[in-house]
């Protein structure tokens, strides 16, 4: 991933750089069509223990010199391709100068390979457009334009630990019970019976025990992250061991998340499942949680890239991103509204509101 020592796969036919297939285990020549195997990794992509990472992060055979270049129009960052003096920012379309930054970085241990290809990205693009209610016609007009989508390699981070976590709380068990209520019946006061349901509480306490596994967070702060977690799920079962020739064609963001901020994001979406395994705990038929604590052990990690298509379009001045998981095909994005086209809807819509209400009224 060093820009200035990045490795280059030159065709054997013609000499031009060869690029990754997307779907295919295979690098092709864009000139000639020459195609060469991408040799596979034996054996599992290896977890790293995360204390020893913490303590060794200075290590030079787990980092290595990155340089980046970073967008001054949205502040992302991105790896410096080879020879490449000034290029368009993949986040923003804004022109970057690329004079690069170095910095060491740990070294990614996998990835997924592109699985889809530009065409059919530039298609899912179009059609999410087309779809879109209540978007302005410009932006419909910008669907068949040749809007450049970018192929790029994210950054994330996967953590694996047991989670160990001491409560306290309440515990509601609901009963039925009879109470005597007075209402008014025909002009007289009587007396009735009804059943109600109450809730007894009582306390309580425990620990609960859970495992994660591979829990993903995303290291990049270019990306909307709301729209960069609804990609999910990722096949993560898929993973390759980090090879260049994989990269061949493409960019690649470096992570802008370290591995400590990684891991207390993790924990947030750790928290969601801890809690339920505490009220599972609890039991009855509510639960109150007054306090908890967690400690994490047996942690390790990895650093993956996962791959997006990327599109950049400005509407009035403003940036809007659109994403494709390079892999299931997933669509997610940012969109602007036409509000002159909400409110003619609504304009639309109240006469007949107005109509049903009116026959409501009749009707009682």
């Amino acid at each position: 991933m060093n820009a200035a020592t990045q490795q280059m796969f030159p065709c054997r036919q013609c000499g031009a750089k060869l690029e990754y297939q997307p779907g295919t285990g295979s690098q092709r020549c864009p000139y000639c069509g020459a195609e060469n195997a991408i040799a596979r990794s034996a054996g599992p992509v290896q977890e790293l223990d995360y204390t020893a990472a913490l303590r060794a992060a200075s290590d030079a055979t787990e980092t290595i010199d990155v340089i980046t270049v970073k967008c001054q129009a949205c502040g992302a960052e991105s790896t410096k391709p080879p020879n490449v003096t000034a290029s368009a920012c993949p986040f923003c379309g804004a022109d970057i100068v690329a004079t690069g930054a170095s910095s060491k970085r740990i070294k990614p241990k996998a990835l997924l390979p592109f699985g889809i290809d530009h065409k059919t990205a530039r298609e899912l693009f179009k059609g999410w457009i087309r779809g879109l209610w209540f978007a302005p016609n410009a932006l419909k007009r910008l669907a068949r334009q040749d809007s450049p989508i970018n192929g790029l390699y994210c950054p994330y981070w996967t953590y694996d630990c047991h989670a160990t976590t001491q409560y306290t709380g309440m515990r509601g068990d609901d009963y039925w019970d009879t109470e005597t209520y007075t209402t008014r019946e025909n002009g007289r006061s009587v007396t009735r019976t009804r059943r109600v349901r109450r809730t007894r509480w009582t306390p309580a306490s425990g620990t609960v025990f859970n495992r994660f596994d591979d829990v993903l967070v995303v290291a990049s702060e270019s990306l909307p992250r709301t729209y960069a977690q609804a990609l999910e799920p990722w096949d993560l079962d898929k993973l390759e061991p980090y090879q260049d020739a994989y990269l061949s064609g493409f960019r690649a963001e470096s992570y802008q998340v370290d591995l400590p901020t990684g891991f207390e994001r993790a924990k947030e979406i750790m928290a969601v499942t801890i809690r339920a395994a505490i009220c599972a705990d609890i039991g009855g038929d509510h639960q109150r949680i007054s306090s908890s604590s967690s400690s994490y052990d047996a942690i390790t990690f990895k650093h993956i890239l996962l791959p997006v298509w990327l599109s950049a379009y400005r509407y009035r001045n403003k940036v809007y991103r659109f994403l494709v998981n390079a892999r299931t095909g997933e669509v997610q994005g940012e969109r602007p509204w036409s509000w002159v086209k909400i409110a003619l809807a609504i304009i639309a819509v109240l006469p007949v509101a107005a109509a049903i209400a009116y026959y409501i009224a009749q009707s009682q």
